[in-house]
């Protein structure tokens, strides 16, 4: 059911998908073709706000912290696991597997790589403070429109 909190928390954190896409950028390596990278994000941000915050709005300040934080984790780890996939579909497409098993391995292991690219301050720190200031905003809605 549709909520002001389910729309708060999808449209922060599609904005925090937004924003931290474009600080992912530079750390990648030059010349990466980036395509629909920052559409993908913020779409996983907008199901994200909406299924995963929105749906536990409601329980206070602190539980909004948490709420926020967990938001922008799952947000995260879908765009990680979204982002490996897609690689991982692109490099199958040049034979780089030699089997299924080992192509499906791979999402896990290239997400893993695109971790270790974009755990630098400059993108975890806005990632943070991006997910409490969006978990509030939903408490916010959730006390005002119930």
């Amino acid at each position: 059911m549709p909520t002001g909190a389910r729309l708060t928390a999808a449209v922060s954190l599609a904005l925090l998908a937004f924003i931290v896409s474009f600080l992912v950028m530079p750390q990648m390596p030059e010349g990466t073709n980036f395509g629909y990278f920052v559409h993908v994000n913020v779409l996983l941000g907008i199901l994200s706000g909406w299924i995963v915050m929105g749906n536990r709005a409601g329980g206070g300040l602190i539980s909004g912290i948490n709420n926020g934080l967990t938001g922008m984790a799952v947000m995260v780890l879908w765009a990680l696991f979204a982002q490996g996939a897609w690689e991982m579909f692109r490099l199958a497409t040049r034979n780089r597997y030699g089997g299924p098993f080992e192509a499906l391995s791979a999402i896990f292991v290239i997400a893993l790589d695109y971790f270790f690219v974009i755990a630098v301050p400059t993108v975890l720190v806005p990632l943070v403070i991006g997910g409490v200031l969006s978990g509030l905003a939903t408490e916010n809605a959730s006390r005002r429109w119930r």
